[in-house]
């Protein structure tokens, strides 16, 4: 769970400073100035040696926001205005999910372990006579000294060190990564192993530099609503945990952005429903132990590319995403969907849906309707009628709810697995071997649901708080 921080204001006032622009039609002509704006003299930089390392670091993370890779082939010199241009002129999404800006990770150490001024250079000096690696030594003031090229990081002389004067120093992203999905390169810059990442988007919220962006997709929908296309938008039921309004208050906000129509997949949601619990209930009749949800991307990745044991397990249905995707292309076969939700997962799960043309994170959806002054209206007590259940599916237990309801002779014995976190793949390999403790298991990579995602838009209490008075639990 992510805590608001510095990083994440910058990336959306950025976000909201470049839509703001395109609004104004002034983009390409002023998008290069625009680091010497935030970033001016006499300006203490944040976080930074400099203004000039500011400006070169707001530069790069633009580009991400404008739906661009950070790369090697990407030229320096190259302005701003030139990738602006392309943003809203090309005709292809960029196909990437996550990347880093070699220009902001910079800061962290490549060794967990340090010796702290805390060292009393002991006569014992367990730290020294337990390292398997004799990489310890003694200064002339008698303080350990760890060598960091002999060094393993086992973590022995921490814990073997009677003051604690020797700490452990995390790399936040790779920590936060569950799957050990992001490691440093020969220079020292952060690299996403593809083929090992889950995309949960732990590591976004995790970097204390706001190095690890998410590819956009805002100026493509912008592009592709500006050009006069049809565009629908299908909203997550975990937007209701975002903003203080009635669900048709954010569809109405959603459809001044430009939107032909935003539907709810709590409708998609009742689809995914009824035909998760026909499959669990024809797989327990088959003899199968148990079977786990499908509906997060980020736990059907973890399978795929960690946890292959537990493919049998895993339902076939597809998500509310997809099922309300189809009811959106029934009604308007020639338009553009866009999903707006709360996770990097979903972006893996739009890329390889045909029916889904782009998505929005809800961090994006707000950086727009600041860009383009969009104020929530009351509109006296309208309602629009998506069943309770199907919008449920937003949090922890909101799945196996919906199917016990619907199913109710089936007899659910439902297991929660909430987070996906090392400890939490671990007791789901425990599972796949036959000891799960009930018949049906569902799996979300967020830690209370998709209302706590990692690309929502406010803190994570307060969204449970609002998404409760929504559902009518206050």
């Amino acid at each position: 769970m992510a805590f608001v921080n510095n990083t994440q204001i910058v990336r959306r006032e950025l976000m909201s400073k470049l839509v703001k622009m395109y609004k104004e039609n002034t983009l390409i002509t002023e998008i290069d100035r625009l680091p010497i704006k935030m970033s001016p003299k006499n300006v203490q930089a944040r976080g930074r040696c400099c203004i000039h390392k500011e400006r070169a670091v707001l530069k790069y993370k633009m580009l991400p926001i404008l739906g661009y890779s950070i790369s090697e082939e990407e030229d320096e010199l190259t302005p701003l205005s030139v990738y602006a241009q392309g943003a809203l002129t090309r005709k292809e999404k960029n196909k990437s999910i996550l990347t880093v800006v070699d220009e902001a990770c910079t800061a962290c150490v490549k060794t967990n372990y340090v010796v702290t001024n805390l060292c009393k250079g002991c006569v014992a000096r367990s730290c020294y006579m337990n390292c398997p690696k004799d990489a310890i030594s003694f200064m002339e003031n008698g303080q350990a000294h760890i060598n960091h090229s002999k060094c393993i990081n086992c973590g022995i002389c921490k814990e073997a060190c009677p003051y604690h004067s020797i700490v452990y120093i995390p790399i936040p992203c790779e920590e936060a990564c569950p799957v050990k999905a992001i490691q440093k390169d020969e220079n020292g810059i952060e690299q996403i192993d593809e083929s090992k990442c889950i995309y949960c988007g732990k590591c976004i919220n995790a970097c204390p530099f706001g190095s690890v962006f998410e590819v956009s997709q805002v100026f493509d929908i912008l592009a592709s609503i500006g050009r006069g296309d049809q565009v629908i938008a299908i909203m997550a039921p975990s937007i209701q945990s975002q903003f203080p309004n009635t669900i048709s208050e954010i569809a109405e906000a959603v459809c001044q952005i430009g939107f032909t129509e935003a539907i709810e997949v709590a409708y998609g949601a009742m689809e995914t429903t009824e035909l998760e619990g026909a499959e669990l209930q024809e797989k327990l009749e088959n003899g199968q132990q148990f079977m786990t949800t499908s509906c997060c991307p980020s736990y059907v990745e973890l399978v795929n590319k960690h946890l292959n044991e537990m493919k049998p397990y895993v339902s076939h249905t597809k998500s509310p995403m997809y099922y309300t995707a189809q009811l959106a292309k029934e009604k308007y076969p020639d338009a553009k969907v866009v999903f707006i939700g709360p996770c990097v997962g979903k972006r893996k799960e739009v890329a390889d849906n045909e029916m889904i043309d782009y998505i929005l994170t809800f961090e994006e959806l707000d950086s727009i309707f600041t860009g383009l002054s969009i104020e929530m209206k009351t509109l006296n007590g309208a309602a629009t009628c998506a069943p309770m259940p199907g919008r449920g599916f937003a949090r922890a237990g909101g799945v196996i709810s919906a199917v016990a309801q619907m199913y109710p002779q089936l007899g659910v014995k439902p297991v929660q697995v909430s987070n996906i976190n090392k400890k939490n793949i671990g007791l789901l390999r425990a599972y796949a071997k036959g000891k799960a403790p009930g018949n049906f298991i569902e799996v979300m990579a967020c830690e209370g649901g998709c209302i706590t995602g990692p690309c929502g838009k406010i803190d994570h209490n307060l969204a449970q708080k609002i998404f409760k008075k929504a559902m009518g639990e206050n």
